[in-house]
């Protein structure tokens, strides 16, 4: 079985962003980048597969700039076999938008033809989580989003997936996309000999046009600002009136 898995380059969780002093976009000048944190655990997750023999191959697919390779080297150091680097935009300014993303991803399944695809459920730069349902939309497969758990077992795989309610468990037919959720497992560190071995694993660059896709913006950004600042809290001195002053605001 072959497993296919699209990365982000995003910027890492543990920086802070900041907008622009023109508010036109997020700062991202001399900013730490890393691959999107539920790609991390969609690799692991495939890598897991592939260890336990019921994958053969695990093909790492990042669509973006050119520095998404840094992205992709890291997929291939945590154990992915080889990878593909869509460029589809020049500024790192540009956000390539979901559709557009889906759309290349089809035209990579189509070529590599994947039986699973496993992809983080959102990316933590736009929180769109839109990607996986899309691309399930134009391929006509099965989805299970926000997975916990995964089970292959002959050409199904049993998903448990994390929902309001608890969790739930479905199945679905391969060829299936399957979304990781923050559960789904704790990735790996890359050692640095895999690091190392990294570097010699196959990374094909393509771009967008070699697929047909147009990767043009159909979104326009018109503002970006902070948050506002959290006004100060109200002390009271009793249960009595911290209902009456809720009871003042509206709020019960």
């Amino acid at each position: 079985m072959k497993v296919l898995v699209p990365v982000k380059r995003v910027i890492d969780y543990n920086v802070k962003a900041k907008v622009k002093s023109d508010g036109s976009g997020v700062d991202l000048a001399n900013v730490k980048m890393s691959m999107n944190p539920f790609d991390e655990i969609a690799v692991e997750e495939a890598i897991r597969l592939k260890e336990a023999g019921k994958a053969e191959e695990v093909i790492a697919v990042s669509i973006g700039v050119k520095q998404a390779q840094e992205t992709l080297r890291t997929a291939l150091a945590m154990g992915a076999d080889r990878a593909i680097l869509v460029v589809a935009a020049d500024d790192v300014h540009t956000d390539i938008e979901p559709l557009t993303v889906a759309k290349i991803l089809k035209a990579v399944i189509d070529e590599e033809k994947p039986e699973l695809v496993i992809a983080g459920k959102q990316a933590i730069d736009n929180d769109m989580n839109a990607t996986g349902q899309m691309l399930a939309a134009l391929l006509g497969w099965g989805q299970a989003t926000f997975a916990s758990e995964i089970d292959l077992d002959g050409g199904a795989a049993k998903v448990t997936r994390e929902v309001d309610g608890g969790l739930q468990t479905i199945e679905v037919k391969l060829p299936a996309i399957v979304t990781a959720d923050l559960r789904l497992n704790e990735p790996r560190y890359a050692s640095l000999p895999n690091i190392m071995k990294a570097k010699k694993k196959p990374l094909d660059e393509k771009t967008a046009d070699d697929y047909g896709v147009d990767a043009s913006p159909r979104l326009e950004i018109v503002k970006v600002s902070e948050p506002p600042e959290r006004s100060a809290g109200e002390m009271v001195a009793s249960v009595d009136e911290l209902v009456s002053k809720l009871k003042e605001k509206g709020v019960v």
